[in-house]
């Protein structure tokens, strides 16, 4: 298993003047698979990963990657279906960066519980780990920077949402329905234009499904990838 923080997220580097996008974060997967001698993957996404995964996915269509399988948390796969919080917004206004530098732990968790699921709230350890990863290595300078992603998937939607739409490659959803961001109503839309859909839609269960729901999760991607 290959589990890398991307740049800008978690322990990866962060650096400030640095131009992130999508693109250049599947250039740097793919050059750590080839590093690691890795010619073909599962790939396992979860929110800003599903649209790196759909990047991913259209190289595949061109013959510049190879996929065994794509299994989607939640996440935007369609931007007309993504509904970004307050605090989403605000990081794309023009004041994201004093935004980004006046976030609170407070204030973050507060907004943390907002999207996780009314049964499975995130507890102490959970706020104490996501605060830790946000804050390293500088991070919450990066938020405002990585934020851009929304614009991005506005700009290339027909080449990642296409690549869904013509994918060979076995694809699954597993998705928190309670989710204000991408819930069940991104469901829908995933069912209206991908053919055949295999979705697992998790009841009460919010934005972060592995994190509230990891049993389910697990089985239900043990079931795909096992077929």
């Amino acid at each position: 298993m290959i589990a890398p923080d991307l740049i800008g997220f978690g322990l990866s580097d962060k650096p400030r003047r640095y131009d992130y996008s999508i693109f250049d974060q599947a250039d740097l997967c793919q050059a750590l698979l080839n590093r690691l001698g890795v010619a073909h993957c599962h790939v396992l996404a979860h929110d800003y990963g599903d649209t790196v995964a759909q990047e991913l996915l259209a190289r595949h269509l061109e013959n510049r990657a190879r996929l065994d399988s794509i299994c989607f948390l939640n996440g935007g796969l369609f931007p007309e279906t993504h509904r970004p919080v307050l605090i989403q917004r605000l990081l794309k206004s023009p004041i994201g960066g004093l935004v980004a530098r006046l976030t609170s732990k407070r204030r973050f968790a507060d907004n943390l519980r907002r999207i996780f699921g009314e049964d499975t709230p995130p507890d102490d350890e959970h706020i104490d780990t996501f605060w830790d990863l946000l804050r390293a290595q500088d991070g919450l300078l990066a938020m405002a920077r990585l934020i851009g992603y929304m614009d991005e998937r506005r700009a290339h939607r027909a080449r990642w949402v296409g690549a869904l739409e013509r994918s060979a490659v076995p694809m699954k959803l597993v998705v928190g329905a309670a989710d204000p961001i991408s819930g069940e109503h991104m469901t829908q839309r995933y069912r209206e234009l991908i053919a055949a859909p295999d979705i697992s839609l998790l009841p009460r269960t919010g934005h972060y499904p592995q994190v509230e729901a990891p049993e389910a999760v697990l089985a239900a991607y043990r079931a795909f990838v096992g077929r």
